[in-house]
């Protein structure tokens, strides 16, 4: 699952940020994020206060930079094109307020069907006129329970097909997941759903 938001980010965005990390790691989800500061710092540090497993992709060659809360940090020195990897390692990607990065990730997500949850984030347009991409929610707990729902719907739609990609969701988009949240059937699924 992967968070991404603005850095720096205020004392505001970071207390959403970090409380959207510490519930999903109490879910069990793996969080992903681009590994620095601000909303990326903050719900890191909400994920590993939970023992929760973080993973940085990095912008640059090296590890330096990395936000202290980090599991795993992969450096990649790609720059803002690691959004890309961002996304694509994601079941669900919720966006925290945001800055051009976070709209970069959020469209990369539309565009490769990964679903998007956003609080306070873009508000989309095409000609004027508001375009309904993605699904707001108030709080961090409306955000999660909502990006957790609309994972394991994603996961079971490509099971359904049988690992076939999804034409709608464009080029890449690949089979079921394996090694990442949802673990297996049945499991991760939101309270009172089967």
């Amino acid at each position: 699952m992967a968070v991404c938001g603005p850095d720096p980010a205020s004392p505001e965005v970071a207390t959403v940020a970090e409380e959207v990390g510490r519930l999903l790691a109490r879910a069990g989800a793996v969080l992903v994020c681009g590994g620095l500061g601000g909303a990326m710092e903050a719900a890191s540090r909400g994920a590993a206060s939970e023992g929760g497993v973080v993973v940085g992709i990095l912008p640059g060659p090296s590890r330096e930079g990395a936000n202290p809360y980090l599991t795993v940090a992969v450096p990649t020195g790609m720059g803002e094109m690691r959004n890309a990897l961002v996304v694509r390692s994601a079941d669900a990607l919720v966006a925290v307020a945001g800055e051009f990065g976070t709209l970069s990730e959020i469209a990369l997500a539309l565009k490769t069907g990964v679903p998007v949850v956003g609080i306070a984030t873009w508000e989309l347009a095409k000609g004027g006129v508001p375009v309904e991409a993605f699904p707001r929610a108030a709080t961090a707990s409306e955000a999660v329970d909502l990006a957790l729902r609309l994972a394991e719907e994603r996961a079971r739609a490509r099971r359904v097909r049988g690992g076939r990609p999804d034409p709608r969701q464009g080029p890449g988009a690949l089979g079921p997941p394996s090694g990442r949240w949802p673990p297996g059937p049945g499991a991760g699924t939101i309270a009172g759903e089967e």
